[in-house]
């Protein structure tokens, strides 16, 4: 018996190897079967080829996915998502116990190497970091060329970018030393730029780093310090970051990791593709996110007002409920766990004030509200974390370069994978051309108008 709306006849340009899974379809065009390989879930678009598209051009078929909705561009090791049970891992390790046993650098050093660092493998990187903060003094000169109302995320795009300048071996990523001191440069000088351009920004003198500091709270240190001679970070606040961090370090192939593995695919150096997953974390529905949480909150403006605005929501009369929802996650986003543990403990040493009572009512009503369960629309980890970062004296602004300083791991981690996968090619994806055809060039200029051009040109020659 053959399989469901396959034919009888044998497939033709059978590819899939004896034995192996295979997807068999009919083409009801011509009525000829063809066999595909099923691999890992999925089979290879470039496979679909195989099967004539019937355009003038004879080419094969393609595959049209807009926003990748269903299109696995790259086999990767480094994050597990499962968004319908609300699972994520990096290489295996579930984000809950990171998050609880780990710091950032040991998380660092997993999602590139695919293995936690031992005692002398974690020194030395901590070593070689901590070696790298600094930056070259002209890269501070660049920083004071913006303006004083410059957003802190273009500056940081704008000097990681530069960076390839002052490192023009960093283009050799195939020399495996080169690439390993590039990786070390830019989580070393990435915290230190994005330091740099909050103190511009607020109009301070800038605070080198304090090596004898803890990644994190070296961090803190230039961007608070003051005239102090020795800067002591609140610990439930270094851990907290510490924890965001953590929990901001990769996921999966989000924009901005598909920003930097498509730049990174044209070899070009790893300042220059960082740049680019910058860039694409800068949009407002990637990076800035928990912004928009925070600009709702203050819109419904006391707790009062929420269940007017649910209402509102509902009806579709009033705007999204920020926060809510993912494009992954179908169920609770594991992150918004460990994030709301993590924001009472933190409220713990501020206070509770208006906009965290908004924030809790509307987590309470959500809940509860079959209209967000049935549509599976749980709080996720960008619900939390602004109100967190507000907490800690952080402009709204400043929100989605903390995201980039904590991503920038996983960044290098991807672009490094991405490099050393011999199935990559630069990117470059198809387009379905649905444009005129043919056309003969008329001018639809007058003639007075053309002459005067001409008249322009000839003055232009005097």
């Amino acid at each position: 018996m053959p399989k469901p709306g396959a034919s009888e006849a044998p497939a033709k340009n059978a590819s899939a190897p004896p034995g192996a899974a295979a997807l068999e379809i009919r083409d009801t065009r011509t009525n000829e079967s063809y066999s595909l390989p099923v691999v890992d879930g999925s089979i290879r678009a470039t496979d679909l080829k195989k099967i004539p598209s019937g355009d003038a051009d004879g080419g094969g078929l393609m595959s049209y996915d807009p926003a990748f909705l269903n299109t696995a561009a790259c086999r990767s090791a480094i994050t597990y998502i499962d968004g319908d049970k609300g699972i994520l891992r990096y290489r295996g390790y579930p984000i809950e116990q990171l998050a609880e046993r780990a710091n950032f650098l040991e998380v660092a050093w997993l999602l590139r190497h695919g293995e936690l660092p031992d005692q002398k493998e974690y020194d030395k990187f901590e070593h070689d970091i901590t070696y790298h903060t600094y930056v070259h003094e002209n890269i501070r000169k660049f920083l004071e060329g913006f303006r004083y109302d410059a957003h802190p995320m273009a500056m940081l795009n704008s000097a990681v970018a530069a960076l390839a300048s002052f490192y023009p071996d960093s283009r050799n990523i195939f020399d495996a030393e080169q690439r390993n001191i590039s990786i070390i440069r830019l989580l070393a000088k990435v915290p230190t730029i994005a330091a740099f351009s909050y103190r511009h920004v607020k109009g301070l003198p800038f605070v080198y780093p304090d090596n004898d500091l803890s990644y994190v709270e070296n961090f803190l240190s230039m961007v608070a310090r003051m005239s102090e001679p020795k800067y002591e970070a609140n610990p439930v606040f270094v851990k907290a970051l510490e924890i965001l961090f953590i929990l901001h370090a990769d996921h999966e192939q989000n924009c901005s990791t598909s920003a930097v593995r498509a730049v990174g695919s044209s070899h070009v150096d790893p300042f220059s593709a960082i740049s680019a997953g910058i860039a694409a974390l800068f949009g407002p529905l990637h990076g800035g996110a928990n912004e928009a949480v925070l600009r709702m909150i203050g819109e419904i403006g006391h707790p009062k007002n929420v269940p007017a605005f649910i209402e509102e929501v509902k009806g579709g009369k009033g705007q999204r409920l920020m926060g809510f929802g993912h494009r992954v996650y179908k169920s609770y986003d594991p992150r918004a766990r460990i994030v709301k543990q993590l924001a009472d403990d933190v409220f713990k040493i501020v206070g509770v004030d208006k906009d965290l009572e908004i924030a809790l009512e509307l987590e309470r009503i959500a809940l509860s509200d079959d209209y967000f369960v049935s549509r599976k629309l749980y709080p996720n980890v960008d619900f939390y974390t602004g109100l967190i970062y507000r907490s800690m004296a952080f402009p709204t602004e400043f929100f989605t370069v903390l995201f980039a300083i904590a991503r920038t791991s996983g960044w290098l981690s991807q672009w490094e994978e991405m490099l050393l996968d011999k199935e990559q090619k630069i990117a470059r994806p198809r387009q379905i051309y649905v444009g005129p055809g043919e056309r003969e060039y008329k001018s639809k200029l007058s003639a007075a108008r053309s002459g005067g051009k001409a008249a322009k040109k000839d003055a232009l020659r005097q």
